[in-house]
């Protein structure tokens, strides 16, 4: 069995205890648990049985816990029954209204009896389930259940009433497309991530409902939503891997490395009063995405997002680094330090040893090698980009006089400007050209005004010719009997 250490304030019975403990005197009325405290009346035996209201014969193998969630009041856990356990402030009906009702140990919610709870999240005074449709869970077959405080619509049923009572999300019930695999709860407003059921595609999408007075819906407005609401600035084609909630936030990682976040503070969950005071400071209606490094945009195989209160943390590099962002308070962030963190922040973890700084050292020189070497690869094609451009500068300037002086020449044999059809067709069809077959297809297609023309251009040509031989002929015979030598006497 695996047992339950809790370490918090209790007012209403969230630790789990009897309440028998001797409140300290700053608790206002709690219990303070400076140290781990066993769960010891979490009960060991099976589920409540339906009829008797009792819990089944002893003997058959304790309750093996392998879930917990706890939200602002109220703790939970599923069993390897798949039975879900409630303690806390427990949403009741009392006489006939709707009440928190706190409880001091473990209560089963009898509401699922029969059934397999896969999942299950918590806001301050809210409840969302996974449940199977069945005894048994295939991973798609899950129905959305939600109960508690309902003021602003974070049921996502369609209206504000409290729900004593689970009561199933019909945008999410056994008829649905959609298959939920994954659920966070804020103070009053619920986010899920889905799947096409039987689709083989991982395309995920994104809703979320209740309030969203700091844009925590992330539907680009400060409206809140009673019912559950696809978030449209995500892009459509990928793959969420892990979705939670802060107070007044909501952060996704994908697959792929990219983080999103947005609500309270530019989606950082930073409450108003630790405001960065600047132009670029007020809260975040729609995902912004949340790069790793100015260098590396993607989180390195990322594992999980998990929101504080006003901070957010992921794990990626399979589970060996750890970043964070947000209120600093305290030292939430594990930065060393308690300042607020506006961009995703190492975490010093493990604790920093001299082989553990070398190795970061390493690292760092690795990573300024890598983008040296990155610097000079886009150098070197800039350079070869560069060449390439200037080459075909002078390629198109050659190939202008070239259709320059074919124009001129066409212009003085045919009278006319060279045109695209004037092109002989066997050039066109093969890319050779014969000159002596081109010049008779020419000359029996020619009419009788562009013979006469191309016969005056051959006498005008060969005239001139003669005229250039018989002139450079005259300029050698003056020029050998200049330079013979004067006859003798």
């Amino acid at each position: 069995m695996i047992s339950i250490y809790i370490l918090d304030y209790c007012m209403d019975g969230q630790l789990g205890t009897d309440g028998e403990d001797t409140p300290d005197e700053n608790s206002i009325g709690g219990v303070y648990n400076l140290a781990p405290h066993l769960l010891n009346k979490f009960p060991e035996s099976h589920p409540l049985d339906s009829s008797t209201g009792v819990s089944e014969v002893q003997g058959k193998g304790s309750i093996k816990i392998h879930a917990v969630k706890a939200g602002g009041m109220m703790s939970m856990a599923i069993d390897n029954r798949g039975t879900l356990w409630m303690w806390g402030n427990c949403p009741q009906e009392s006489k006939g209204e709707f009440s928190l009702v706190s409880s001091f140990i473990p209560m089963p919610i009898l509401a699922f009896h029969g059934l397999n709870v896969a999942k299950v999240a918590c806001g301050n005074e809210h409840v969302v389930a996974l449940v199977s449709a069945g005894e048994s869970n295939n991973g798609e077959d899950l129905v959305c259940y939600s109960w508690g405080f309902n003021n602003h619509g974070q049921l996502g049923l369609g209206d504000r009433e409290n729900r004593a009572h689970p009561e199933v999300v019909k945008t999410f019930d056994e008829e649905s497309p959609w298959t939920i695999y994954d659920i966070a709860c804020g103070a009053a407003h619920t986010a899920l991530l889905t799947r096409k059921k039987k689709s083989t595609e991982l395309e995920s999408k994104c809703w979320t409902f209740g309030l969203g007075d700091n844009g925590q819906l992330g539907h680009g407005t400060t409206q809140s939503a009673l019912f559950p609401t696809p978030v449209q600035d995500l892009p459509q084609d990928i793959s969420l891997i892990g979705i939670d909630c802060g107070l007044f936030h909501t952060s996704v990682v994908s697959s792929s490395g990219d983080v999103w976040s947005w609500g309270m503070e530019k989606g950082l969950g930073l409450c108003p009063d630790a405001g960065r005071g600047s132009s670029d400071s007020g809260d975040a209606l729609s995902p912004l995405l949340k790069p790793c490094a100015p260098y590396q945009p993607k989180f390195p195989d990322p594992v999980q997002v998990a929101c504080g209160a006003a901070h957010t943390v992921i794990v990626a590099r399979d589970g060996y680094k750890v970043w964070s962002w947000g209120r600093g308070r305290c030292g939430v962030l594990g930065t060393g330090n308690e300042l607020d963190c506006y961009t995703p922040t190492k975490v010093r973890w493990p604790p920093p040893t001299e082989d553990s700084e070398e190795e970061e050292s390493k690292s760092s020189l690795e990573q300024d090698r890598e983008k040296e070497k990155e610097a000079e690869v886009k150098t070197e094609t800039d350079e070869k980009l560069s060449s390439a451009l200037n080459e075909l500068k002078q390629l198109q300037l050659k190939l202008s006089t070239m259709e320059q002086y074919a124009s001129i020449l066409h212009g003085c044999v045919f009278g006319k400007p060279f045109a695209e059809q004037d092109v002989p067709a066997s050039l066109k069809d093969s890319g050779s050209f014969n000159i002596a077959k081109e010049w008779e297809n020419m000359l029996e297609t020619a009419d009788h005004r562009t013979l006469m023309r191309l016969e005056m251009f051959y006498r005008d040509m060969l005239a001139g010719v003669k005229d250039k031989q018989m002139k450079r002929r005259i300029k050698e015979i003056v020029k050998e009997c200049l330079q013979s030598p004067e006859p003798k006497n």
